[in-house]
């Protein structure tokens, strides 16, 4: 398989001043032929010469930066040689990514290493096909010449050119009824014949048996028939291995990742059945692990994983709650079931991707990565995996025969001659070369003098030193003001570090808040921070807010300490709230409260008493709460009972 792999070097085909330079790589049955450098014109010059069977790129940015610039580009190639796109189509990933799953690296700011990866990856299978048009070709036949004004003997001249439009019509349809290839044409009639006649054939370019021309009084032309919209077809037609978690139950949650640990899918449904779970999962690729979050597996998940012969992965205990947030939280989810799938499939990535570290390290470049990944899930000893790859045979080395040089003959004096005068003609390139960078440093030095002269000129006008000194002026704040910010945050730094520091013995520090609003716990937070088992201090209830105490609670506060002051405009609501948030709400009496700032201390037993007696209160309310509930509850059977007997 001959494929041509190019990459930019210069120049752009967006712009009209540089014109793009790229660097091409020819590979042949997985060696590298040659290496150039050429121009998008010599490109296709080449590609027509050597009819390979893939043109690689990265981008199809890089030769074509519109649609229908693509278009004639595509026309443009042999209908052999087709255009991948060895990063994807639509969805796109970059080169690297795309290498390294064949186990192959590359210089990415050297353009002949990426255009090298480009043909490697293409060789194995890589990338999609750009298919721009349907399998019919357009042959359009029309005039070379105008007829023009013309004079006595006008009609004569059209005539002629007409008819030969005409003739050369009829010898195509004779090609194709000789070929049998199904067309229908359409003539456009003119005097002494037609001006036009174009033909569609059910084929491609290769099989029409006309080649483009021009000459004389007629052209002919041929196009293949464009599509609506621009595919891209995978070359690959293995589909790719997956990793899937389920979560089973009412609502079933699905998640769906590569072996490189990237997203493909997340979702979950109250209305699939099984089959329809299937039918998704196939449709995304093959999976090679189906995983759960608890152990064991359940039926439901065990028999999707029957039905494709997966490895099934389990944790060794239930995931936590804290983990599955710590792992789904970097991908988002709709709901708890796709968490938990989504939880499944990246412990089980985890767990393989360990294993993987020390084998990959001895699989040679050039190897799928995916398929050894594949083979080690499955039990197979890298070694057997490597045998089982069809390695290309070898081709035997041709012995290049001996060339000797006859001195005596004329050509050899010829090019003999020929080669000292290109040696002569790169000594004085090189002396001419030396002579320009010379020229060159000369005129920098020159350059640089005038532009110290000209912002000489510049700092002597007023306005300009005017403006000089308000600048230096604002610069000389600016620094004041970062030397100042520095100072506080190092302040507020040694406020967070000496909480527990300047803690007495037998006390517990405390964090005192104003009130119990958004913006007093924003500003507290701001100045000494507020962590996971602190204890707040609320001076007044001036303000206060269900859901503010929501948000301490889910922070992790131990405990809020109420003044006793403020505890007299306490309210039943407010304290209920308290006790639904299993939040103690405790009053500062005799708990020996010191402040000084925005910090104060309390004494550890009496913290400690009072904690007990709070818990006391919170268990009789989730007691009342209870007797609530089977009150309500006893008073709804009872209806019920009335309604039926009734």
């Amino acid at each position: 398989m001959l494929i041509f792999g190019i990459d930019l070097i210069t120049g752009s085909v967006r712009s009209r001043t540089v014109q793009p330079k790229y660097a091409l790589v020819i590979h042949d049955e997985g060696e590298i032929v040659k290496e150039l450098a050429v121009s998008l014109h010599r490109l296709v010059q080449l590609i027509h010469r050597y009819q390979p069977d893939i043109l690689a790129v990265d981008s199809v940015q890089e030769i074509a930066p519109h649609t229908q610039d693509l278009y004639r580009f595509l026309e443009l190639l042999p209908s052999k040689t087709r255009l991948i796109v060895v990063t994807g189509g639509d969805r796109q990933i970059g080169l690297i990514q795309v290498a390294a799953r064949y186990n192959i690296t590359f210089d990415r700011f050297d353009p002949y290493a990426e255009a090298r990866a480009a043909a490697q990856v293409a060789f194995h299978g890589a990338g999609v096909e750009v298919v721009a048009f349907e399998k019919e070709t357009e042959i359009t036949i029309t005039r070379n010449r105008s007829p023009g004004k013309g004079g006595w003997s006008q009609n004569r001249y059209a005539r002629k050119i007409h008819g030969n439009v005409l003739r050369y019509a009829r010898e195509v349809e004779h090609e194709l009824q000789s070929r049998g290839l199904s067309y229908w044409k359409k003539e456009y009639k003119a005097f002494g014949g037609v001006s036009r006649v174009t033909f569609h054939v059910r084929e491609e370019r290769d099989q029409i048996p006309v080649s483009s021309s021009r000459g004389g009084d007629v052209q002919i032309r041929l196009s293949g028939k464009r599509l609506d919209r621009i595919q891209y077809r995978p070359v690959s037609a293995r589909p790719k291995y997956l990793i899937v978690g389920i979560d089973p139950g009412t609502t079933i949650g699905i998640a769906v990742i590569d072996l490189n640990g990237e997203l493909i899918k997340v979702q979950s449904s109250r209305q699939m059945t099984m089959a329809d779970v299937i039918e998704l999962i196939w449709s995304l690729g093959k999976p090679i692990i189906v995983a759960s979050d608890v152990v064991p597996m359940p039926f439901t998940v065990e028999k999707i994983r029957r039905a494709f012969q997966a490895v099934p992965f389990t944790p060794r205990q239930d995931i936590p709650v804290e983990t599955k947030y710590e792992l789904a939280g970097k991908f988002g989810y709709g709901n708890d079931h796709e968490r938990d799938a989504l939880t499944a499939a990246l412990e089980a990535f985890r767990f393989w991707k360990h294993k993987f570290s020390g084998i990959l390290k001895r699989v040679p470049q050039s190897v799928d990565l995916d398929e050894v990944k594949a083979g080690i899930i499955k039990g197979q000893s890298l070694e057997k995996i490597l045998s089982d790859r069809k390695e290309p045979p070898a081709k035997p080395e041709e012995k290049k025969p001996e060339i000797s040089l006859d001195t005596s003959d004329e050509r050899v004096r010829i090019l003999d001659g020929k080669v000292k005068d290109l040696r002569i003609l790169v000594s004085d390139l090189q002396k001419e070369i030396m002579d320009l960078k010379k020229q060159n440093q000369k005129l920098s030095r020159q350059l640089t003098g005038m532009k110290a002269e000209r912002q000489k000129n510049l700092n002597a006008e007023p306005e300009v030193i005017k403006r000089e000194q308000i600048i230096a002026n604002l610069k000389h704040r600016l620094r004041q003001e970062e030397r100042n910010n520095k100072k506080l945050q190092r302040r507020l730094k040694r406020m967070k570090e000496t909480t527990d520091e300047v803690r007495p013995e037998g006390t517990r520090v405390i964090k005192v808040l104003p009130d119990l609003s958004r913006d007093s716990v924003r500003i507290l937070t701001e100045r000494v921070g507020i962590q996971p088992g602190d204890i707040l201090y609320i001076r007044t209830l001036a303000k206060w807010g269900k859901g503010i105490v929501h948000e301490i609670t889910k922070a992790g506060i131990e405990a809020v300490i109420l003044n006793e002051k403020a505890a007299e405009t306490l309210s039943r609501e407010l304290r209920d709230v308290f006790l639904q948030e299993s939040l103690p709400l405790l009053l500062s009496t005799d708990l020996q409260i010191q402040i000084k700032g925005d910090l104060g201390t309390c004494d550890e037993e009496k913290f400690a008493d009072a904690l007990d007696g709070w818990s006391d209160e919170h268990e009789k309310f989730l007691k009342e709460k209870s007797e609530e509930m089977l009150e309500d509850l006893m008073k709804e059977y009872l209806a019920e009972r009335e309604r039926k007997v009734r």
